[in-house]
């Protein structure tokens, strides 16, 4: 089954609202067997959503559309699909005595204009609204489903599961589609695609790879099709072994992990504790390890050195350091990572020290330049990165590195000798890698 998703509304176009129901009926669709081809997003404009849904239905099995349900002028969808399809309003009794209720349990008179949420093109079927006012709609003739959905979120959500799913599993053509993503950190897009080769023999029919890269990480997207969940599952384990045996050190989890859970999770798992230094990052790190439930179990601290007179007096960093190397160098992070796991007596010390921007940039070392390192009892870990000029991704890049430089020193998981994708060749040496 093909399917069209129609949002409306203008404030969707002009980026006042972002289109979370996009995303969240394109999961929906797909965990049904439904493959949405196309998204639209129209304003509150009438011929265009008419026209656009006559080219939806010529092209798709299914239709559906988002928001413009409302009682207001500019709430224009009912009317919408009602020219599109040559179907006269009619005002349905049972939708207006469920409306007045609604009021009436309020301790509310209903306003005059609420009666246009009872008006219904003739030949639609009404989908109760469990938990707001503006029922849905649902059309089944003519070879293309149409459903109609408020645009609320929570009302398209709550409309959607107890009424169009149940409708949508009893049809006809449904595949099975399964998902599947792989997690990665400490190498980039095009080096990433370089590892794990030609694929040519792996990529059979309905099977497909994604790259879907984000700050610091690359998400690897397995999508299988098929008519069985057992034979689409198998074929999504020969491709995900392969991607393992090619990239496996730089998989540091699948679908919903998050990368400080999975640190978290090898820390509990070896009685160990972390401390976090942090300079560029402003206590990004710390964030992302508290967020994760039970974190209090092994993150210790941190210290937000953004000064040098802090890195000095709370992680004892060498005045000569500083002046010599600077705060963004490889011995100013290798000696916060060493001093905060000192000073809040920690097994695990991280640190971060670098130039975020826009400004503070110079020609030796521009904005985007980072050093991160890692200290425990066996040593300690350095690495140079270079990002570019967005402020806020520079310290969303640095708190994933450090993280990753974190996971990899507690599996010594890198191959010996690898070089660092993000780094500069001979920066920090060879051994200066976890």
């Amino acid at each position: 089954m093909k399917a069209t998703l129609l949002t409306i509304g203008d404030e969707l176009l002009i980026g006042q609202v972002v289109n979370t129901n996009a995303a969240w009926l394109g999961e929906q669709l797909s965990l049904l067997g439904v493959d949405l081809a196309r998204v639209v997003t129209l304003g509150d404009e009438a011929a265009a959503i008419d026209a656009e849904l006559d080219r939806a239905c010529a092209a798709s099995d299914l239709v559906l559309l988002t928001g413009g349900l409302g009682p207001t002028h500019d709430d224009l969808t009912v009317e919408a699909v009602a020219a599109c399809f040559e179907a006269p309003l009619r005002l349905d009794p049972t939708v207006l005595d469920r409306l007045v209720e609604r009021y009436r349990q309020r301790g509310r008179a209903m306003p005059e204009a609420v009666r246009k949420l009872a008006l219904v093109p003739e030949g639609f079927e009404v989908l109760d609204n469990p938990v707001g006012a503006a029922p849905g709609l649902w059309h089944a003739g003519g070879g293309c489903i149409v459903v109609v959905l408020p645009g609320v979120p929570a009302e398209m959500q709550a409309l959607f599961a107890a009424e169009v799913a149940p409708r949508l599993r009893r049809q006809s053509g449904l595949r099975v589609i399964a998902h599947r993503t792989l997690l990665t950190a400490g190498v980039g897009e095009s080096n990433l695609q370089e590892r794990i080769g030609d694929l040519s023999e792996h990529l059979e029919p309905g099977l497909r790879l994604a790259y879907l890269p984000g700050a610091g990480a690359v998400r690897l997207r397995l999508t299988a099709t098929g008519q069985e969940r057992a034979a689409v599952e198998a074929r999504l384990d020969r491709l995900e072994a392969h991607l393992r045996r090619r990239i496996g050190a730089y998989v540091y989890g699948r679908d919903s992990d998050s990368l400080e859970a999975v640190l978290g999770r090898l820390l509990a798992e070896r009685g160990l504790r972390v401390a976090v230094a942090e300079s560029c990052t402003g206590g990004l790190v710390l964030h992302r390890l508290t967020n994760v439930p039970g974190s209090s179990a092994y993150v210790v601290g941190g210290v937000v050195a953004y000064s040098n007179e802090v890195k000095q007096q709370r992680l004892g960093v060498a005045a000569r350091a500083l002046e010599q190397e600077g705060a963004v160098s490889e011995a100013v992070a290798r000696q916060m990572a060493r001093g905060v796991r000192r000073s809040l007596g920690a097994d695990l010390g991280l640190s971060t020290t670098g130039i975020a921007g826009p400004t503070g940039g110079t020609p030796e070392k521009p904005v985007g330049t980072v050093w991160i390192a890692c200290a425990d009892a066996g040593g300690e870990a350095a690495r140079l990165l270079h990002f570019g000029q967005d402020r806020e991704q520079n310290k969303e890049r640095s708190a994933t590195a450090v993280l990753e430089l974190a996971r990899r020193r507690l599996l010594e998981a890198a191959p010996e000798n690898e070089p660092d994708p993000e780094k500069k060749q001979g920066a920090a040496g060879p051994d200066r890698g976890p």
